[in-house]
């Protein structure tokens, strides 16, 4: 498993997490044995970064790795949350005060007197350039109940409002095959400011698995049913806001250049960790097998220029028009 620099963080993190939106909700049930089991193949298999966040089963997620974390104090892991979506989505809400609040229950969730890495968890865009919220989020690092901030986004341009702030040290945006805009800007400026890049979404909510048909369902309580077209929250979390048919039919293209011993999920995975600039990308797991299968993507050899081609190929045939213009 490679290690990179967590941007300003300066800690070392594996280039493939876990993210533990599974675990706590929006995906099916996971029990609390499946969830702890998940966590440990991830760690056997060398990872060791786990992201979560408040939300995530309304603190589930979180008090899932602290329990974990307490179990196995030998391990050195960086866990990152993130707040600020329990709440309803009013920028006035985002005060030292309210995150005060909201780091304390992470904390309490997680069993920690200091907090690695919290994210803004994809807050309303003024949110972005308003002074007095970073001033907080400083604040709160001097006062020593978070080690480091970032943000989590949902566009380039908030990515790079974030990137200009002295004291973000990482971004997280969706970066997979079918969304490539940030190679464009983002992730050239994160580099030079030494911004740490963490990659979500990476396989388009299961799409680059390979594994779907267009008739493919999925359960009542997972957000690939209930936002599928953005009812809940920003379409773009679901499948990348591709359309699920055309997502389908892509993800056959993308698997029939997958390199002999890659599944295509790992080759998806391995394309992300090997973009120049990527701290870590945090593919979710919903048992053991996909965690260690998912770990195999930070070993893998370089996929090369033509299969770089290709990808762009897909994207810009099928996806650039529709994608590139709204995120």
């Amino acid at each position: 498993m490679q290690q990179r620099t967590l941007g300003r963080t300066g800690r070392t993190v594996s280039v493939i997490g876990l993210g533990t939106w599974q675990l706590g909700a929006d995906w099916g049930d996971v029990s609390e044995a499946d969830a702890l089991a998940v966590l440990d193949a991830a760690v056997d298999s060398g990872v060791t970064f786990f992201d979560t966040a408040d939300v995530y089963g309304d603190g589930r997620s979180e008090q899932l790795i602290g329990a974990y974390r307490a179990e196995h104090p030998e391990l050195s892991l960086t866990v990152a949350t993130k707040m600020g979506r329990r709440e309803e989505q009013d920028p006035a809400n985002f005060t030292l005060a309210t995150f005060r609040e909201w780091t304390d229950r992470s904390r309490a969730n997680l069993g920690v007197d200091t907090l690695d890495l919290v994210q803004l968890h994809c807050p309303p865009t003024p949110v972005f350039s308003n002074d007095a919220v970073y001033d907080a989020l400083d604040t709160l690092v001097a006062d020593g109940v978070i080690a480091n901030y970032g943000v989590s986004v949902e566009t380039c341009d908030e990515a790079l409002a974030a990137i200009a702030r002295p004291g973000t040290a990482t971004v997280q945006i969706i970066l997979n095959a079918f969304r490539l805009k940030p190679l464009d800007e983002v992730l050239p400026a994160a580099r030079e400011a030494g911004v740490g890049i963490i990659a979500r979404v990476p396989l388009a909510s299961g799409l680059l698995s390979g594994k779907y048909t267009a008739d493919t369902t999925f359960a009542a309580d997972d957000h690939r049913t209930y936002n599928r077209h953005g009812e809940a929250f920003d379409v773009g979390e679901t499948f990348s806001g591709v359309d699920f048919a055309e997502g389908v039919a892509a993800a056959r293209e993308f698997a029939a250049l997958v390199p002999s011993g890659l599944t295509p999920a790992q080759a998806a995975l391995a394309w992300v960790a090997q973009q120049d600039g990527v701290s870590s990308v945090i593919p979710g797991a919903r048992s053991p097998e996909q965690a260690r299968a998912n770990a195999v993507a930070g070993s893998a050899a370089p996929l090369g220029a033509p299969f770089e081609a290709a990808v762009r190929d897909i994207y810009d045939r099928r996806f650039r028009a529709a994608v590139h213009p709204r995120w």
